[in-house]
């Protein structure tokens, strides 16, 4: 057995330092806020280091999307409905920043609850053993009655659920995407995967309507991606299908003609998922065009975007910066 001993370092080149190409320097350092500070204060106190140089070069890419009338098309998971964001994205839909919604079948089912009861989101350890899960009489009604009256009017499953929030006049429609998207004339496309929601268990359900006004809202999405270059396209909260969809609607717009380079994309989760890093972030910008990846908890950071883009537009617009961070 070889007698090892310990190699000798001695004649070890070595450079300085100070001629060494570094990563990190104290240029890059964070700023401590001041009490008054305010949200353009905190965006500039970031270090110039990963998300804290991302963050803030994403909402200036949105603001000036916004500024040159360009689109920026929101993309939903359920659980951003479900940490109480309605408010936020429905102030970016009233402000004209959002230009469209793309939701999956579980926003629905959340959005359209809220609209009802002001209540959403049960308990599902608690009763799936019963198999009275996703069995709520109202949700499966309403949801499915819209439906197929979307389909006879040969509109889609967005559309018809939000004038059907509206003709019923339920109490919380005010804080309701659908109804509110509605209101304002703006798209929200549903996009639907048969046997994913619970009202798809439901007697009610009718799958050729599910499908018919389903696929009528991914044409129509396809027409909001064909006039996306210029703008922005957000992925929050949807790990697989809305990723899968956009990815579609891309190729389809690309394949009859429309040029889409230069645009924005983003992914806010709280984990990294590799779909929507891979098809909304990567591959949609390989050939122009920008793709971020936020990560991060929705109910903190999709406030703090939309709270940084509107104060961004109203400081391009001469305005002081709105609101202090503490």
């Amino acid at each position: 057995m070889a007698d090892y001993q310990p190699l000798d370092f001695s004649g070890l080149s070595t450079y300085s330092l100070r001629d060494r190409v570094s990563k990190v320097t104290v240029d890059q350092f964070a700023s401590p806020l001041l009490p008054g500070a305010t949200i353009a204060d905190f965006l500039r106190s970031l270090p110039g280091q990963l998300m804290g140089r991302d963050f803030p070069e994403l909402v200036e890419r949105l603001a000036k999307s916004h500024r040159d009338d360009r689109p920026i098309i929101m993309g939903l998971g359920a659980h951003v409905i479900k940490v109480g964001l309605n408010p936020i994205i429905i102030d970016l839909m009233e402000r004209g920043i959002l230009s469209g919604l793309a939701v999956n079948g579980a926003c629905i089912v959340h959005d359209t609850e809220l609209a009802m009861a002001g209540q959403t989101s049960e308990e599902v350890d608690l009763v799936l053993g019963s198999g009275a899960f996703g069995a709520a009489r109202e949700t499966g009604e309403v949801i499915n009655a819209a439906i197929g009256q979307g389909a006879r009017a040969d509109i889609g499953l967005g559309q018809a659920l939000g004038d059907y929030l509206l003709t019923r006049d339920f109490p919380f429609n005010r804080l309701s995407l659908l109804a509110t998207a509605r209101r304002l004339g703006l798209p929200v496309t549903v996009h639907v995967a048969i046997g994913t929601d619970i009202v798809h268990i439901h007697p009610s359900a009718d799958g050729a309507a599910i499908g018919k006004t389903s696929h009528h809202d991914f044409r129509l999405f396809c027409r909001l991606v064909s006039d996306l270059e210029g703008g922005a396209y957000l992925n929050i909260g949807s790990a697989v299908l809305l990723p899968e969809v956009f990815l579609k609607a891309l190729t389809v717009v690309r394949n009859l003609g429309y040029s889409i380079k230069d645009f924005t994309t983003a992914n806010f989760d709280f984990i990294s998922h590799y779909r929507p890093l891979t098809n909304v972030v990567r591959r949609p910008t390989i050939n122009g065009g920008k793709g971020f990846q936020v990560i991060g908890h929705h109910e903190l950071m999709v406030p703090l975007l939309a709270a940084s883009l509107i104060d961004r537009i109203a400081m391009s617009r001469g305005e002081k910066s709105f609101a202090p961070t503490i």
